[in-house]
């Protein structure tokens, strides 16, 4: 397999290119620089010359050297200013993998499909998972044999984009190959080893089978240079199952570890020339993911559990499903020398949950063991144009401006009734409304009894909310002279539901010698909030100290959040700067970009408030609630960083060694806690010292990530370390009860063969040495981790080791 690292990091930017040369010469390498780069409107600004920091990333070509088969896992370990974590007993996070861009939550990183504006997941992270209360995209609902590459400006781009671009904007530009089929079998197995003295057992030796199979098919489509280009992928993925060792450990979870899945993709992008100045673009996309993943396991003697059903207990079996759809169409035509770009984008993502292997155990013996628990949607229509041109002014003037309108829609689908209800001991509903207890005594046994499925509660209550919002922008860039230019956007939006922002953006870029360039920008930015964040509710029973409790996540529009002095949602809003270097002498290229994000209101979920609160415990009583948790602008955070991208290339005998050294420093600090007037004084409340821990280990301290790639003739070997730094948490038994996550380093290697120009094959290992998050021996029998097993969803995962192989072939 002839795979090249190319690092371009030249005087504009600090860009990661992974790319196939079966010629590795200049003119083929600068072919790969003439792309359109997100962050810039002016056609003729290349990868090289942009005023911010932007990674390219060739994922086919990443992805044939590594064991990553979803894009989300394979850009955790490729871009060390993004993480995103697999999840464990998390609901549906454990089907969709939280993102982050330097550190900041999933849904302020903006997701762009072929440059126009992809839907969001109507997922909303709530229970052990990163980035609680947000709700974000889900880049794996786009499978990796339909991506080209992947771009990720690295720095704030709401005034240009819109909404959501706080930490950034992450580009995934689909296949336009137009001829040619190409195939790609990988499968991978995970080889289990206990990380120390048998701490960890296993369902087997080998686990985590996965398989991927993906078809692209390109052709062309008339004479004029259109095309149209098909993806269709299936990955199957079996249990990885990392438990407690039973005769060291009473844990809270017996089946604890990475979900299985089979998911399914298909995915089309098309071009048509219609006439010389019109050409019409459409962009189709479906996936269908079934993700089985298990909750807390219920003890024969739980209050849960009905022994005459599950004598040695349970573990509730939470299968999601996951239908996404996206169907963008546009034209592209010139009016009196602009270019017109006039398109629709449609998405819709529907998220639903069968909760297999539970109980209603207000039911008792009578009660099924399956059940329906309903689901949330999120539809997202947005239309608008885009036109650019450019000026003879001084060295060259690019104005381009625009206008969306959007429209959102989110559901929440009710469940059936026994997935949400409680009973009497004659089987009679007692009550089906949320805002009663749904905690129930048995008159037999005084056993006190949750109501609705164990393991997920389903939803009692229908919800349809809408809005819509109106945008406009211009964008600009002035080179005034052939070493100096200056960038300055300002967009305008308009939301129904809460009212208008207006951003802007100044970015410049100065050739200080032919090798070394500066760059930088400030810019303000925004978020709204996002329609699950303002009408999710919830509420379903909880284990705390070995009790049963009631909790109501009571969404924001609530008689419940309004009664306890809740205010309404806004936008966060934030400012932005960064500044750096980039320098290049050809084989060696250097860029720094440090960076500084301010965040003002940004939107999290509060701690538990309880009946003992002298501020609003009485309102709970009333309600029949034993604790509530609400959807607020809580919290204020600062952030700063620093990136830093080191590439090397050297012909080595008859072959060539490329070396790429990328590392992420970044700090975040919560500023401000702002509590409502009711509530002020709560602090601790609000936001515990235990979910500020959460917050701030959005990502570690420090990245790195060396890659080492050396290809000879046919054969072709790479080598990546990547060092995740340390972090700490905290238990659900207060400030003191700190749980450390030691530094760990995760190493990857694998080796590749071309056969032939159409047949290739690669071998390897990820994390080859077997690492795992640092065990808490302490929060194993507590059940203080997170996830209520032995590791918590940080740093690299915890399923250990896997072995794989994959087998392209093109003709």
């Amino acid at each position: 397999m002839k795979i090249k690292y190319l690092s371009i990091i030249f005087l504009g930017t600090s860009s990661i290119l992974y790319s196939q040369q079966i010629n590795d010469t200049i003119s083929k390498e600068a072919k790969i620089e003439e792309v359109s780069i997100t962050g810039s409107r002016n056609k003729k600004r290349t990868v090289v010359d942009t005023p911010v920091p932007i990674d390219v990333i060739d994922i086919k070509q990443v992805s044939q050297s590594t064991g990553q088969v979803e894009v989300n896992q394979l850009l955790q370990f490729a871009a060390p200013s993004f993480n995103s974590n697999k999840q464990s007993g998390s609901d549906g996070a454990d089907a969709v993998d939280p993102a982050t861009l330097r550190g900041l939550g999933p849904d302020q990183t903006l997701l762009l499909l072929n440059g126009k504006r992809y839907h969001q997941s109507s997922l909303i992270n709530l229970f052990g998972t990163k980035g609680r209360g947000n709700t974000g995209s889900d880049m794996n609902t786009i499978p990796i044999g339909a991506i080209k590459r992947v771009e990720v400006l690295r720095d704030g781009a709401s005034a240009q984009y819109g909404s959501d671009a706080i930490a950034g904007v992450i580009n995934v530009i689909l296949n336009d190959r137009n001829h040619g089929f190409e195939g790609n079998a990988f499968y991978g197995v995970n080889l289990f080893k206990s990380p120390g003295d048998h701490d960890v057992v296993s369902d087997r030796k080998i686990d985590g089978n996965t398989f991927d199979f993906y078809g692209n098919y390109g052709t062309k489509i008339g004479s004029q240079g259109g095309f149209g280009n098909f993806t269709a992928e299936f990955i199957n993925k079996e249990f990885a199952i990392r438990n407690a060792n039973p005769e060291k450990y009473e844990a809270p979870r017996q089946r604890f570890g990475d979900a299985k899945s089979q998911n399914f993709y298909f995915f089309g992008n098309i071009e048509v020339p219609l006439s010389d100045q019109i050409k019409f673009y459409s962009r189709q996309g479906f996936s269908q993911r079934n993700t089985d993943a298990y909750a807390w396991t219920r003890s024969a003697d739980a209050d849960g559990n009905i022994p005459q059903v599950y004598p040695n207990g349970f573990n509730p079996l939470q299968d999601t499903s996951i239908t996404d759809f996206t169907f963008d169409n546009g034209l592209k035509f010139k009016v009196a020398d602009w270019d017109v770009d006039f398109y629709n984008a449609f998405g819709n993502n529907r998220f639903t949950y069968q909760i297999d292997n539970t109980i209603n155990a207000t039911l008792g013996i009578n009660s099924p063991t399956s059940f329906n628990a309903g689901g949330h949607s999120l539809l997202q229509n947005t239309t608008g144009f885009n036109a650019s041109k450019q000026f003879k002014v001084l060295e060259g003037l690019n104005i381009a401006f625009g206008s969306e309108f959007r429209y959102e829609k989110f559901d929440i689908i009710k469940g059936e009734e026994a997935s949400y209800a409680m009973y009497d001991i004659n089987g009679n509903l007692v009550t089906a409304n949320t805002n009663q207890n749904l905690l129930v005594t048995n008159p037999l046994s005084g056993e006190i009894r949750p109501g609705g499925s164990q393991g997920f509660p389903g939803y009692s209550q229908g919800v349809n909310k809408s809005r819509n919002n109106f945008a406009a922008y211009i964008d600009t860039e002035l080179d005034i002279t052939k070493n100096w230019m200056i960038s300055i956007a300002g967009r305008f939006e308009n939301y129904n539901d809460f009212g208008s922002t207006m951003n802007g953006k100044f970015a410049t870029r100065y050739k200080i010698t032919p090798q070394l360039a500066f760059r930088g920008s400030v810019s303000t930015g925004f978020r709204a909030p996002s329609l699950a964040q303002k009408y999710y509710s919830l509420q379903f029973t909880n284990f705390q100290a070995g009790n049963l409790v009631t909790i109501q996540l009571a969404s924001n529009d609530s008689d419940l959040a309004k009664a306890v002095g809740i205010p309404q949602l806004k936008q966060e809003t934030s400012l932005n700067g960064s500044a750096g270097f980039t320098f290049n002498t050809g084989k060696f290229t250097a860029t720094i970009d440090g960076y500084y994000i301010k965040v003002k209101d940004r939107i999290v979920l509060t701690g538990n408030f309880s009946q003992d609160d002298d501020a609003i415990g009485q309102i709970l009583i009333d309600n029949h609630i034993d604790q509530a948790q609400f959807f607020t602008n809580a919290i204020d955070t600062k952030t700063k960083g620093v990136d830093i991208i080191l590439s090397y290339n050297q012909n080595i005998g008859k072959g060539k060694l490329t070396t790429t050294l990328a590392g992420n420093y970044n700090e975040m600090e919560i500023t401000k806690v702002n509590t409502s007037e009711r509530l002020k004084g709560k602090e601790d409340v609000y936001l515990s010292p235990r979910e500020r821990a959460f917050i701030l280990a959005s990502a570690p301290k420090t990245k790195i990530n060396l890659n080492v790639n050396y290809k000879i003739s046919k054969f072709n070997a790479n080598l990546q370390l990547v060092r995740f730094d340390r972090l700490t948490l905290i238990g659900y038994n207060g400030a003191d009860d700190y749980q450390n996550y030691s530094p760990k380093v995760t190493t990857d290697l694998s080796f590749g063969y071309e056969f032939s120009k159409s047949v290739t094959l690669t071998i390897g290992s990820k994390n080859i040495f077997n690492r795992y998050p640092t065990l808490q021996k302490s929060a194993v029998s507590d059940g203080n981790t997170e996830a209520g097993g032995i590791f918590d969803p940080v740093q690299m995962g915890f399923a250990g080791r896997q072995a794989f192989a994959r087998f392209n072939f093109r003709f």
